[in-house]
C-alpha cells in the first residue's frame, strides 16, 4: 500500500509539472491510474476472445450420403482409423453435382468452376465505332428524342431546345446555327415531324459537313512517305504513333519511328515499346538532345533503309508558347531539306475529351504549322464527340483517324458516314 500511496505522490508531482493545480494533483492521479486500469482489462478482455475465435473449430462429419439400417438408410463403411463414415469416389462425385452442377461444352460436361467461355468474336468497325460514341450519342440522340417526344411542329421552341441539346454535345454555336438553319429549311411549314425525320435530317447534314475539301491521306505519294505528328502533352501523340505504325504495317507498309520528343521523360523509351509490339525500328538520341537532329538523323535512316513511311514524335508543347512553334518550324524545314515535300502531313493530335478547347489547340496550331489533319484521340471516353464537325466545318481540317478504344486496333481512319450513322443508331 505504501508502494501504491508513493505510486500517487510520484505521478501527482509529474501531473503538477505539467500544469494540473497542485489541490487536484491528487484526485487527477487517481483517474489517471483508474483509467489505464480499465484500459488494460479491456485489452485483456479483447486479447482473450481473440484467441477463444481463433481456435479451430471440431471437425464437422460429412452428411452421409446412404441410409443407415436403423432408418432404413444403407450403412456405410467406416474409416478402420478414425471409426468415421467413408464415402467412395463415386457417391461423393454424385453428391457434388448438386451443387456444382455441370456446364455443356460439345459433348463433355465439365464442371461450372472449371468452365472457360468462349472467346468473343472479333467486333466489326460498325461495332466498335457505335461502342465507342455511346457516350456522345446518349448525350444527342436521348435529348433529341426527348425534345421531340409527343410534339409534330418544329416550332421555334422546339429548335431552341435541339439548339441547347447540339451545343451541349460540343458541336459549338457556329455549327449547331448550320444545322438548325438546315432543319428549318427542310420543315419550314411542315406539320407532323417525325423525330426520325429530324434525326436523318441531322444525319445528312452532319455527312455534308464533314466532307472537307482535302486531299486523301496517299502514303503512296512519296517515298519515304513522312508524317510529323504535333500536340499538347497528354493528347496522345506517341500512342497514336505506335497504332499508326501498326495501321500502316497491316497494309503492308515498312514503318520507320522517330522518337523526337526529347524532353518529356521516358518518351523516346516509351516509343521504343512501340516500336517493339509493331516490328517498327525507332531511331532515337539521349533525352535532351535537339530533336530537330533527331529528325535529321530518322531523314538519313529512312533513306538508307528504304522505309516507306515515316511517323515523327514531337515534344508535346503549348500552343501559346511562339518559341516552341518556332522549334517544329525547324524540324520541318530541316525534313523538307533530306526528303522532298515532307513533311508530307502534319497531324495534330486531339483529345476530344477537352470539347471546344480542343477546338481552340486545331486553331492555332494550323496558324503555325500548317497543320494539314488531325488525330482524334479518346473518342470512346467523351460525351462530347460532336467536336469533330467544328474541326471540319470552322477550320476546314480533315480528320484522318479516331481513337475508338485502347487496342492497337482502334485508331480508325476515319469514315464521315460511319461516324453519323453511328451517333444516331438505336440498333
Amino acid at each position: 500500500m505504501a508502494r501504491f500511496s508513493e505510486w500517487i505522490e510520484l505521478l501527482g508531482h509529474l501531473l503538477g509539472a505539467w500544469g494540473v493545480p497542485v489541490e487536484y494533483t491528487h484526485a487527477a492521479a487517481m483517474a489517471l491510474i483508474f483509467l489505464v486500469a480499465t484500459l488494460a482489462v479491456v485489452l485483456l478482455l479483447l486479447l482473450l476472445f481473440r484467441i477463444r475465435r481463433g481456435r479451430p473449430e471440431p471437425p464437422s462429419t460429412f452428411p452421409p450420403a446412404g441410409e443407415d439400417t436403423a432408418s432404413g438408410r444403407e450403412e456405410l463403411p467406416h474409416s478402420p482409423e478414425t471409426g468415421t463414415p467413408v464415402e467412395n469416389e463415386e457417391a461423393v462425385s454424385e453428391r457434388l453435382e448438386k451443387f456444382v452442377p455441370p456446364v455443356e461444352v460439345g459433348e463433355k460436361s465439365v464442371p461450372r468452376e472449371v468452365a472457360v467461355p468462349e472467346t468473343p468474336a472479333p467486333s466489326s468497325l460498325w461495332d466498335r465505332m457505335r461502342s465507342g460514341l455511346a457516350k456522345t450519342r446518349s448525350a444527342l440522340a436521348g435529348p433529341i428524342d426527348l425534345v421531340l417526344s409527343g410534339k409534330a411542329r418544329l416550332s421555334q421552341d422546339l429548335l431552341d431546345e435541339l439548339e441547347e441539346v447540339l451545343v451541349t454535345a460540343d458541336f459549338g454555336i457556329n455549327t449547331t446555327q448550320k444545322l438548325i438553319g438546315s432543319l428549318q429549311q427542310r420543315f419550314s411549314g411542315t406539320e407532323n415531324v417525325s423525330s426520325e425525320a429530324i434525326r436523318d435530317c441531322l444525319q445528312e447534314n452532319i455527312v455534308q459537313l464533314l466532307g472537307v475539301d482535302a486531299p486523301e491521306l496517299d502514303v503512296l505519294a512519296a517515298d519515304p512517305f513522312v508524317i510529323m505528328i504535333v500536340g499538347v502533352n497528354g493528347a496522345g501523340k506517341t500512342t497514336s504513333i505506335g497504332k499508326l505504325a501498326y495501321h500502316f504495317q497491316r497494309a503492308g507498309r515498312s514503318v520507320l519511328l522517330g522518337a523526337g520528343d526529347t524532353f518529356r521523360a521516358a518518351a523516346a523509351d516509351q516509343l521504343a515499346i512501340w516500336g517493339e509490339r509493331t516490328g517498327a525500328d525507332v531511331i532515337r538520341q539521349q533525352e535532351g538532345s535537339d530533336p530537330a537532329a533527331v529528325a535529321f538523323d530518322t531523314a538519313k535512316a529512312a533513306l538508307k533503309r528504304g522505309a516507306q513511311v515515316v511517323l515523327l514524335d514531337t515534344a508535346g508543347r503549348l500552343h501559346t508558347k511562339t518559341n516552341l512553334m518556332e522549334e517544329i518550324k525547324k524540324i520541318q524545314r530541316i525534313l523538307g531539306r533530306e526528303v522532298p515535300g515532307a513533311p508530307h502531313e502534319t497531324l495534330l493530335v486531339l483529345d476530344a475529351t477537352t470539347g471546344q478547347n480542343a477546338l481552340s489547340q486545331a486553331r492555332l496550331f494550323r496558324e503555325a504549322l500548317n497543320v494539314s489533319g488531325v488525330i482524334l484521340t479518346k473518342l470512346d471516353g467523351t460525351a462530347k464527340g460532336g467536336v469533330v464537325v467544328p474541326i471540319a466545318v470552322e477550320l476546314g481540317l480533315p480528320v484522318r483517324f479516331v481513337g475508338i478504344g485502347e487496342g492497337m486496333e482502334d485508331l480508325r481512319p476515319f469514315d464521315p458516314g460511319m461516324f453519323a450513322r453511328a451517333l444516331f443508331s438505336k440498333e
